[in-house]
Order: C-alpha cells, then sequence, then structure tokens
C-alpha cells in the first residue's frame, strides 16, 4: 500500500444524471484495479436543470419538454440502457414518474459526509432514481434513504425543514461553471488532473496511476 495520503478523487456529479450512475461504477471498477493506491472519492453538487420547481416536474412533461416525446426519449436511452447493462445497472426510467429538482438531494449528500456515508448514500439515491423510480423531490423519501443508510433520520428530517445549507450548495454549483464544468460526470484527482465524463475504467486507472506517480514530495506520510 501507497506511504501517501489517499488519493482525493472530487466528483462532481447530478443524482438524475445517469451517465453519473455509470460513471461511478467504472471510477469503482478503476479503483479496484489499482488496489496499491489509496483513494477518497469526495462527491460536490451540479444540476442539469436547476429550473425545475422544487416539487419536480411530470416526467411524461418533462421528457416532452426535453426530447420532444417518450418514443424520442427512449431512443435517447438506449445507448445508456445498454452502458448501464455492461456496469450491473438495470435501469427502470419507466417507472419514473417525477423529474425532480435534486438540491435536497445535494443537502443529503453533503450531511452524509460528516458520519462517512457518502459513497452509499450516493448508490441509494441513484438507485432510488433510476431503478426503483422513487420520488427524490419528497423530503419524505431523502429522509427514508437517509434512515436506510445509517444517518440520524429525524436530524436529517428537522434540516429538511431549513434552508440550511442551500446557499453552500448554489455557490459550489456556481464554482463548477466558473471552472468551466459544463456537463458530468466531471473527475478532479489529486486537484491537478480532469476527466469529463463517464470514462471507461481503464482510462481512469491510468489517471489515478498518473496521479499517484506525480505527486510531490510533501504528499508523503512518514510509515506508522
Amino acid at each position: 500500500m501507497s506511504s501517501q495520503k489517499p488519493l482525493v478523487v472530487d466528483v462532481i456529479s447530478d443524482v438524475m444524471c445517469p451517465w453519473c450512475y455509470i460513471g461511478k461504477r467504472r471510477l469503482e471498477k478503476a479503483i479496484r484495479s489499482v488496489p496499491d493506491i489509496a483513494v477518497d472519492v469526495r462527491w460536490h453538487p451540479y444540476q442539469l436543470d436547476p429550473t425545475l420547481p422544487k416539487e419536480g416536474k411530470d416526467r411524461a412533461t418533462y421528457l416532452n419538454e426535453k426530447f420532444g416525446g417518450p418514443d424520442r426519449a427512449e431512443a435517447a436511452y438506449e445507448r445508456v440502457r445498454q452502458a448501464g447493462r455492461e456496469e450491473g445497472i438495470a435501469f427502470a426510467f419507466e417507472k419514473i414518474d417525477v423529474s425532480p429538482n435534486t438540491l435536497d438531494a445535494h443537502r443529503l449528500i453533503l450531511w452524509s459526509r460528516s458520519d462517512d456515508l457518502q459513497d452509499d448514500v450516493v448508490e441509494r439515491l441513484f438507485r432510488a432514481y433510476f431503478v426503483e423510480g422513487r420520488n427524490l423531490a419528497k423530503s419524505e423519501t431523502l429522509v427514508q434513504i437517509s434512515a436506510e443508510a445509517g444517518m440520524q433520520s429525524d436530524l436529517v428530517e428537522q434540516l429538511f425543514e431549513t434552508d440550511s445549507d442551500l446557499a453552500k450548495l448554489k455557490r459550489q454549483i456556481d464554482q463548477a461553471s466558473e471552472m468551466g464544468v459544463t456537463g458530468v460526470p466531471f473527475f478532479i484527482i489529486d486537484g491537478r488532473f480532469a476527466l469529463a465524463g463517464a470514462e471507461d475504467p481503464a482510462t481512469i486507472a491510468a489517471a489515478l496511476q498518473h496521479a499517484e506517480a506525480t505527486r510531490s514530495d510533501e504528499d508523503a506520510v512518514a510509515d506508522a
């Protein structure tokens, strides 16, 4: 195992982005393929559609506005379904009734970091939306997911009744745009290298290896 601190991978993502779910799977494969590199994955917010109302929008209406109808949407999603099958994701777009505003989901991801549950919560949110068709615009759904992940769901429920961290998340989303992020997933490795899109695991692994090999001496920590 490397004697250095973990290599930080910052992932800018949105939970209503199917390619972000695929990108998560590919990142996980990449990390498993380089077991000598310790990796710390951190999730950051992005909104594919910040104009969606807080309660979300009827899915059929959303697809009609975005693609021009369900048939065109299905044609667009076929490539996503195929990529999902290759990564073990059974996308069930037909189960989705509401396209959510994802700010509250991002709040849950932010809060889960203090419990070291970010990765688990992100996974549960993706699965809830894309596989189970659960409504992520409802705070009750998000509270339930927090409980399933082992968070203090009573506290989460109380926080959702406030504006806690909304301004912080909006600033972070704005910062991503200022950095030039125009699509997600977007991976930043060791604060130095960027990968845009759901790259294949071999490409991500090569980037991890390059970042590890070129880290500065001050990143090293003494063996215990």
